[in-house]
């Protein structure tokens, strides 16, 4: 039987994003700028989370052994998601990627950068970023939490939720309500693959809104 990483997976952002305002929750969808780096890529999962912050006054050293910590942390079969708070350096390259894939993570979604953009996409490690740079975290950035909330474009995102994402963006649902999220998403999968066989067939769009209560 298909466990719900695997169920999640096979739905996709636009059907659980309806699904989960259907269900009152309106703040589920990450900012339109994060973007898969191959958008023929999807990615599900439980969430893990890291935040962290600038710090020019940090040391080569210092700033390479807290990222190396983060990969350390980064627990097997989740998907690591990030709030670095900055706009200026890459939050994942080609060695970062490797390590994760390795170590059993399934992704990555940052609200930041990304670089080694050709060697990553070789690999086929699953990256969601919102712009892609060459300046790295070197002396200039450290992970400050792990395992925390975060907030991404006025999402809350807490470690235990999960996350789909796909070539249209990133939806987050609340761990609490995950399996029936996904449950009633399966539903609405099986409604419109009904309802498509129907309009191919002929029938009037008004109609179809009318049998099936959807669009």
């Amino acid at each position: 039987m298909p466990n719900l990483t695997e169920r999640l997976g096979a739905c996709y952002t636009g059907a659980v994003h309806d699904v989960l305002r259907m269900m009152g929750h309106e703040r589920v969808a990450l900012p339109h700028a994060i973007k898969p780096l191959d958008p023929t890529q999807k990615l599900a999962g439980p969430v893990w989370t890291v935040s962290g912050h600038v710090d020019r006054t940090k040391s080569r050293h210092e700033t390479l052994l807290g990222w190396c910590t983060l990969l350390s942390k980064a627990p097997r079969g989740h998907v690591v998601v990030c709030q670095p708070n900055n706009h200026e350096v890459a939050m994942m390259g080609e060695l970062s990627a490797q390590t994760l894939a390795a170590r059993g993570v399934l992704g990555y979604v940052v609200d930041g950068g990304s670089r080694d953009t050709a060697l990553v996409l070789e690999q086929r490690f699953p990256v969601w970023c919102s712009f892609l740079t060459p300046s790295d975290i070197v002396a200039r950035w450290i992970p400050d939490a792990y395992g925390a909330p975060i907030d991404i474009g006025g999402v809350t995102i807490s470690t235990g939720d999960w996350l789909l994402a796909d070539r249209d963006g990133v939806v987050i649902v609340p761990k609490a309500i995950a399996e029936e999220v996904v449950l009633r998403t399966e539903e609405v999968v099986s409604t419109e693959s009904d309802m498509r066989k129907a309009l191919v067939g002929g029938m009037d769009p008004v109609d179809a809104y009318n049998t099936y209560g959807k669009f």
